[in-house]
């Protein structure tokens, strides 16, 4: 069965920083791709598509992690944890708001087969 962890980390950059943001996450993708347990760390920018209207943050990280643990082990690097309280939570920080969300591809209750 998998064991996979999705995430999906939203980034909401304060006025005119966007391009400044952007960066800082990039430069977070080669260290977080080099961790055990991490199949997918790409930052992305969110663009105007007709057959997608949604609405979104500008900046969203699309992570892919092996488990839970390999996931909670790289949020608690040290590069992480600082990214989240200089940028995020500092007031002085190129994030004005931003959402981090896990999810399962593993249907609730899911019967599954004894070999």
């Amino acid at each position: 069965m998998s064991q996979k962890i999705y995430c999906i980390a939203m980034f909401k950059p304060k006025a005119g920083k966007n391009e400044e943001l952007f960066k800082v996450l990039q430069a977070l993708e080669p260290n977080a791709q080099r961790e055990d347990g991490c199949i997918q760390y790409l930052v992305t920018r969110h663009i105007k598509n007709d057959f997608a209207p949604g609405t979104s943050y500008p900046i969203v990280f699309n992570e892919i992690w092996s488990n839970k643990a390999a996931f909670e082990a790289h949020c608690q690097r040290k590069e992480i944890v600082d990214f989240f309280q200089s940028q995020c939570i500092a007031e002085n920080g190129l994030v004005e708001a931003y959402n981090v969300c896990v999810y399962s591809d593993q249907p609730e209750n899911f019967d599954i087969p004894v070999l």
